[in-house]
């Protein structure tokens, strides 16, 4: 094996060009546009299976859409799979490496094993998930969560986006087999462990000077849609004290939201207003409609249940008194999950074998690893965002960090298939 240096400049190089190959891969406008369940989320898995046929790993696509290959034993084969990758789809005018960093990852960790004779005793699997993210059907983590049993194909039927499209069409369309996603369900005895890779989207490991981070607790997090009716009416012609302005009554519960999460300083709450659409629109006119989302984030999942009905009656109190009809939907409900210590264990010792420091830190983010710890032991590698931003155009992990989480990634996994 080439020594961590030697790994960490051939890589960078090699990284960097590939995250530009998948950030090409995007709508119009700044950033990254590839939502889920898009031609353009397609033509990135056909790229990732691309990569991999060029590796000389064969893959394939399951019907939920997730693209999986696999390396297989060099020694004394046992049994289960260590697995690594992340996701391809993005939010709308989002950044270059949120999920992507973990799928090129992967796939600099098959070409190095695959070129080297270290002993390698269980298959070991590259995998890129299918919409992860949530900003299009508002709910997250959506391939994984197929692999993991947790959604179905009644449950694909239900989730619209803003269009009304449900998910069930937009994988149809993709060519995708939305009713077969049963069939995608991984068996928990063809696994042995999964780790992945990210960037933190925070700013801890940059404060810190830490070019490792080991996540412990992933964030649960709870979706709610909130529709406001009141009335719409002439700007000019009706009287203040006797308005049903859906609008002002959606601004009253952002700010009550927002007092609710500084309130629960203390604790890791984070409560965030993050769509909000008003009808009709127009200058002269009272909103008589507003729909809005809210994202609540938690640790622990009794406070974010805690914090969800707050936000409900908070929300139902204030349409009350101002005469507007209120409806909230639960768009999905993720509880935290604690990662696996041997998996964080073996990261550690990764890192310290390549002279890299680590700070253990949850993370508030949900990730694919969440639904896939319910199968197997998993655990998630974190490199430094610049300035903590995320979901952003201005998203930037620089190709050095990118390739010294990479080199704990294989490092990681190696040690994963010695141990089990």
């Amino acid at each position: 094996m080439p020594t961590h240096a030697t790994f960490r400049t051939l890589q960078a190089t090699w990284l960097e060009n590939a995250l530009r190959q998948y950030a090409a891969l995007s709508e119009p406008g700044p950033g990254v546009s590839r939502l889920a369940y898009t031609r353009l989320e397609r033509q990135a898995h056909e790229l990732f299976a691309a990569q991999l046929a060029d590796l000389g790993i064969p893959s394939h696509t399951d019907a939920a859409g997730n693209t999986i290959g696999e390396l297989p034993p060099n020694a004394g084969p046992r049994p289960g799979a260590i697995g690594t990758g992340s996701h391809l789809d993005s939010v709308p005018h989002g950044g270059a490496y949120d999920g992507v960093v973990g799928v090129v990852g992967a796939l600099a960790v098959a070409a190095a094993a695959g070129a080297h004779d270290r002993p390698r005793h269980h298959p070991w699997r590259f995998v890129a998930f299918a919409a992860e993210e949530g900003a299009r059907f508002g709910q997250a983590c959506n391939g994984s969560r197929m692999v993991a049993g947790l959604t179905g194909a009644p449950d694909l039927r239900q989730l619209t986006d803003s269009t009304g499209t449900t998910m069930a069409a937009a994988m149809a369309e993709c060519g995708l087999a939305p009713h077969d996603v049963e069939a995608a369900r991984w068996d928990p005895r063809d696994w042995s462990a999964f780790v992945e890779l990210h960037i933190e989207q925070g700013t801890v490991l940059q404060d810190r000077g830490v070019p490792i981070g080991l996540v412990d607790t992933v964030s649960g997090s709870t979706r709610l849609r909130v529709s406001l009716t009141g009335v719409a009416s002439h700007t000019g012609g009706t009287p203040m004290d006797g308005r049903h302005d859906a609008l002002a009554t959606a601004a009253e519960c952002v700010l009550g939201c927002e007092r609710l999460a500084l309130a629960a300083a203390e604790v890791n709450t984070r409560i965030t207003v993050g769509s909000l659409t008003v009808e009709p629109g127009a200058i002269t006119i009272i909103p008589g409609r507003v729909v809005f989302t809210v994202d609540v984030r938690e640790t622990d999942h009794g406070r974010q249940r805690t914090a969800t009905d707050a936000v409900s009656r908070h929300c139902r109190a204030v349409a009350a008194r101002r005469g507007v009809d209120i409806e909230i939907e639960e768009l999905a409900d993720t509880p935290p999950v604690g990662l696996s210590s041997e998996v964080r264990s073996a990261a550690g010792d990764a890192a310290a074998t390549l002279g890299l420091a680590t700070a253990v830190i949850p993370s508030g983010a949900s990730h694919d690893t969440q639904q896939v710890s319910r199968l197997t032991a998993a655990g998630i590698v974190f490199v430094p965002s610049r300035g903590g931003l995320s979901h952003s155009p201005d998203e930037f992990s620089t190709a050095e960090q990118i390739a010294d989480g990479t080199a704990v990634l294989l490092e990681t996994m190696y040690r994963l298939d010695a141990r089990r």
